[in-house]
């Protein structure tokens, strides 16, 4: 038992470090061009700034660090099937068959989706919520947001983004854990509408145009989750047919 245990604690640290490898070295490379990934990042933000106005550094070593930051953040992602094979291989051998089957179209259908939700608050949410915030700031200042507080803002909306668009998943998990079934899961539609207007109100800037922007995706992947729970959970055919027992 103890010899099983420490092989499965080396079998992971192994896999862990060929993630981390494949991160580092994606990491390396793009490093060269940290300061261009930066300004990719901050173009929906500069879109809505006065002409000739840039955004400021209030650190010291500010100007360095975001852009690695943000250049490591790429890294992951772009290494982030790497990460998920490490992952599923480690995971793989103690599934079922059936378990397998369902597992992998998962995390692979997780990381899509989460990657969908970044891409839509970057090209769409981002734009509109600057825009409206540029709009709506008095004539008699000019706008310079520090970079700092910046990344912070982005990553907090991706990871706002990223979770909603799990949506589905987190509602197929559940109806295939038995927790719900989809009647409960259309009955509780008004309180997930609801829930999901309050949770946008507190993770968004207070605009009614980003709380939308959230909001509506979240319930709308609530319903996709419906749809593909009811066609994963629908008998095959022939399911309902029972062989008769033989006569003696």
């Amino acid at each position: 038992m103890e010899d099983t245990f420490l092989s499965h604690l080396i079998e992971l640290r192994g896999r862990l470090v060929k993630a981390v490898v494949a991160v580092l070295a994606v990491f390396a490379v793009l490093s060269f061009w940290a300061g261009d990934i930066y300004d990719v990042l901050a173009q929906p933000m500069l879109q809505t700034l006065p002409e000739g106005t840039r955004m400021i550094a209030t650190g010291v070593v500010t100007p360095f660090f975001v852009p690695i930051k943000v250049t490591l953040l790429v890294a992951f992602v772009v290494c982030l099937p790497v990460v998920l094979f490490q992952a599923w291989a480690f995971i793989a051998p103690g599934l079922y068959a059936h378990e397998k089957r369902i597992a992998l179209p998962l995390v692979m259908g997780s990381t899509l989706l989460f990657l969908i939700g970044m891409a839509f608050c970057y090209f769409f949410v981002f734009g509109t919520v600057f825009k409206f915030i540029a709009e709506f700031a008095p004539k008699s200042i000019t706008p310079a947001p520090d970079i700092e507080q910046y990344l912070s803002f982005v990553m907090t909306m991706f990871l706002a983004f990223g979770l909603t668009f799990e949506v589905p998943v987190i509602v197929v998990l559940l109806t295939k854990a038995g927790v719900v079934d989809v009647d409960k899961l259309k009955e509780g539609r008004p309180y997930v509408i609801v829930g999901a207007f309050v949770v946008a109100a507190i993770i968004t800037p207070p605009d009614v145009i980003s709380q939308f922007m959230l909001a509506v995706p979240m319930w709308l992947l609530y319903e996709l989750g419906i749809v593909v729970a009811r066609s994963i959970s629908r008998p095959s055919a022939g399911a309902d047919i029972v062989p008769k027992a033989e006569e003696p």
